[in-house]
């Protein structure tokens, strides 16, 4: 049975695979792309003997061979018998590979569709036929010549026709060819005038019929030359009409496909010296293209005149006509370019080799191209670090050995804690960045014998060669250590606090799948019990994860069948008693798991994402029943908390601004609870955002103040107009000097500001009284009252100030 992730990687391959069994031949699997080339279904072809797929009497004799033979492997080109009855020309390679969690192995059928490849040789070989044939009757003189009339090339025929004296040639004297071309004219004035129009215009082509003194007519057509749309130069030919009328056409288009052509040319003579290139090859070359001309064609790519290289040259040609394969061309900067070199032969009818016309193509891009395919295929873009399938691979080869040595090793599953408020406050470009810090230091808590893999997110696989139990929870600690260590990043330092699961083989698992599996299970039972630490793998824990999972079941259908409610906590003035405001806060209670605490609900919505729906529904339902408080005449600020990932909503504001005016509810009496995480975003929108809320009246206070990053900048930069101290330093206040400390500070910190205090989770008389002599101005607790259901807390707004609250600071009787 095929694995389904190995089915997946199979059908991803553009390649057509059909795994085949040793023994019978019978395909065991086919993947799509198969079922594509094939036009076979995986159901047709499983089960079938591969002789199905058979279309040449070779491919039946190879399939007949010893398994040892055809284990060996193939690579060649063959053709594929679909199930239409066609015949497809095909790429085909047979290789043996190891196959199931057995040392078993089986043939895999690779092949690849050629026909496209075939009709590009078919074009490529109809273009050489055609050019081949302008070459051969060619019976125009042809001259060469830049826009300074140097001349470049001219041919034989050039030399018949003009009569060209042979030390004219010798002395490559361009001035004294060109007058004693124009002293053959019969009519001198016409041809120097027509000579000087045609220089004045470089673009314009041209044809002129020129009688010369021995009595021969000849046609002189002209044609720019233009490299990158500019005429870079001229090229005269000149037909005797009177006997080569018919061939003129065919020069034309022969000129315009060697100067034209995307593909660098260049020809060569029956010696292989090079003749000619074209503006491509020129360009291909670069600047020294020129210093080639009259040299070994080989000499292009570092050869000279290798006569290896142009023994298999020669052998191609007289097999096939033509010569191809990549080879490197040395470029002008000392680098090297790759080239898909195609050589053709041209002969004549003899057989005797005239010249060879070159095809050069720059395989760069490709060769980038396919190098970052390579690369992407087994990293993580982000981090560089290896991706699953390359982890996969190296954990294969481990377990092979571990089963010949009996030796086993580790997998350790990591995770960030609460790296999901980072990327929700700061953003995700932030939190890549940090990501990629964050893999840098787990490498150097690992040898090189290790592997660390990123399989998205913030979630890291080690693998620990060799790693017991000791070694595994050696590397944890070192990394929980190194991991708190400050990180920096614009001018901000941080720690990042990590859960990891452990997972040992064979005894937790026997592949990888199950051991990053267990190892996941053992990381989210460390979080369960508050993070920042690391567990090994206990069978016991699938039974806790399937409690986790029935839990966020549970949740996400409490609010549909009314099982959460809002509960208000009040808010008590310390100089009145009298209550000030109320914060509303999230009540669940199940049939299955009781009255589940906020502390295990909450952050598991905010993993899921589930919170940004929860929190909607609470700030609906807390506006709605403060907007009937105020219409009763119980007007009342109420205070809801906001998460991260809810702040950042981008129709945060708009539906806030909606919920206001729907219940016709003032702004001043809604105030929002932020994390010091959402203010340490600078990003402008974040601020602007903030801004816009409080310009519409909108409280803005800091939830657990001292608990976060806590930088004063953003109390002198935003609107805050209040600061919530945590219950965990109100609760030493009785005993803990540091507590005490702390409070204090955040109290005169707040008053220098003009910025209102609340203390939370206030409970004894003894927190109250030091926190009325620290001046604080408002507290909220058990000491006044839980958080109370909405009727219930009407009815405790509606009591009488007690007579002791008047005369002294004494909390409200409840």
């Amino acid at each position: 049975m095929i694995k389904r992730e190995t089915r997946a990687w199979l059908d991803g391959l553009q390649e057509a695979v059909w795994l085949v069994d040793e023994t019978s031949q019978v395909v065991v699997h086919a993947n799509v792309a198969a079922e594509r080339l094939s036009g076979m279904s995986t159901a047709a072809i499983v089960g079938v003997s591969v002789l199905k797929l058979v279309a040449t009497p070779q491919d039946i004799a190879f399939w007949s061979e010893p398994a040892d033979v055809i284990a060996a492997g193939i690579h060649s080109h063959t053709s594929l018998l679909r199930a239409d009855g066609s015949l497809l020309p095909v790429d085909r390679r047979v290789t043996r590979v190891a196959w199931g969690p057995e040392p078993a192995t089986v043939f895999m059928l690779t092949m690849l569709d050629r026909s496209s490849h075939e009709a590009t040789e078919r074009e490529l070989e109809k273009l050489l036929s055609e050019l081949r044939a302008t070459l051969d009757s060619a019976a125009d003189g042809m001259l060469v010549c830049d826009l300074d009339r140097r001349v470049r090339a001219f041919n034989h025929r050039l030399v018949q026709l003009w009569g060209l004296p042979r030390d004219l040639l010798v002395e490559r004297d361009d001035t004294a060819i060109y007058a004693y071309m124009a002293s053959q004219v019969a009519d001198a004035a016409f041809y120097g005038d027509r000579m000087a129009a045609i220089e004045r215009e470089p673009t314009q082509e041209s044809t002129d019929i020129l009688v010369l003194t021995t009595g021969v007519v000849l046609e002189m057509r002209t044609v720019p030359q233009f490299s990158q749309g500019q005429p870079v130069g001229r090229v005269y030919s000149y037909r005797d009409i009177t006997r080569q009328t018919e061939t003129q056409a065919s020069l034309r288009l022969a000129a315009r496909v060697f100067e034209s052509s995307l593909d660098a040319i260049f020809i060569a003579d029956s010696q292989h010296r090079l003749m000619r290139m074209n503006p491509g090859c020129e360009r291909l070359v670069g600047l020294t293209a020129k210093v080639f001309e009259g040299c070994m064609a080989a000499s292009l790519f570092g050869g000279g005149s290798d006569a290896a290289f142009m023994e298999q040259v020669s052998q191609g040609w007289a097999r096939e006509g033509f010569w191809e394969g990549e080879l490197w061309l040395p470029r002008d900067n000392g680098a090297y370019c790759a080239v898909q070199l195609s050589w053709v032969a041209l002969r004549d009818d003899e057989g005797r080799l005239v010249q060879s016309i070159g095809f050069m193509r720059d395989l760069t891009l490709q060769h980038a191209a396919q190098k970052r395919i390579e690369e992407l295929a087994y990293s993580d873009v982000l981090t560089g670090l290896p991706n699953r399938l390359l982890l996969s691979q190296r954990v294969d080869t481990a377990i092979q050995g571990a089963r010949q040595s009996d030796t086993g090793f580790a997998i350790l599953f990591l995770d960030l804690d609460r790296f999901k408020i980072i990327n929700d406050s700061l953003g995700h470009p932030f939190g890549d960045r940090v990501l990629q810090l964050v893999a840098e230091r787990l490498q150097t808590c690992l040898r090189q014998t290790d592997m660390l893999c990123r399989l998205g997110g913030d979630e890291f696989v080690i693998y620990l060669h060799g790693g017991d139990a000791a070694v595994a929870e050696s590397v944890a600690r070192r990394i929980l250590d190194d991991m708190l260590k400050p990180f920096m990043l614009d001018g901000m330092g941080f720690s990042i606090q990590s859960s990891i699961g452990i997972a040992l083989y064979p005894q937790d698992g026997v592949t990888l799948d199950d051991l990053i599996k267990q190892s996941d299970t053992a990381m989210y039972r460390v979080k369960e019990r508050g993070r920042g630490s690391y567990g090994f793998y206990q069978p016991q824990m699938n039974a806790n994860l399937l409690a986790r999972m029935q839990m966020e079941h549970a949740m996400r259908q409490a609010l549909g069948l009314h099982r959460m409610a809002v509960h208000y906590q009040p808010q008590v003035n310390m100089a009145t008693g009298r209550i000030m405001g109320a914060e509303a806060l999230l009540r669940w209670n199940d049939p299955d798991f009781g009255a589940v605490s906020p502390g295990v609900f909450i952050p598991l919505a905010e993993e899921s994402g589930y919170i940004v729906t929860l929190g909607a529904w609470v700030m609906e339902q807390a506006v709605r029943e403060a907007a009937l408080w105020m219409h009763s005449g119980m007007p009342i600020m109420i205070s809801v908390n906001v998460s991260a990932l809810e702040f950042r909503q981008p129709d945060f504001v708009d539906r806030i601004t909606r919920l206001l005016a729907v219940h016709q509810l003032p702004p001043t009496l809604l105030e929002l609870e932020l994390t010091e995480t959402i203010l340490l975003q600078d990003a402008q929108e974040m601020e602007q955002r903030l801004r816009v809320l409080a310009d519409l009246g909108i409280g803005l206070a800091i939830d657990d103040f001292g608990t976060g990053y806590s930088s004063l900048a953003y109390l002198k930069k935003l609107p805050i107009h209040k600061l919530k101290i945590d219950q965990s330093f109100v609760r030493g206040l009785a005993d803990d000097d540091g507590d005490r400390a702390i409070v204090s500070a955040i109290i005169s910190m707040g008053r220098a500001m003009h910025v209102e205090v609340v203390a939370e989770g206030v409970e004894t008389e003894t927190q109250l009284a030091v926190l009325q002599q620290m001046l604080c101005e408002h507290y909220q607790g058990f000491l006044c009252a839980p958080g109370l259901p909405a009727d219930q807390f009407l009815a405790l707004l509606r009591k009488p100030l007690p007579l002791a609250a008047q005369g002294a600071r004494k909390p409200l009787n409840t």
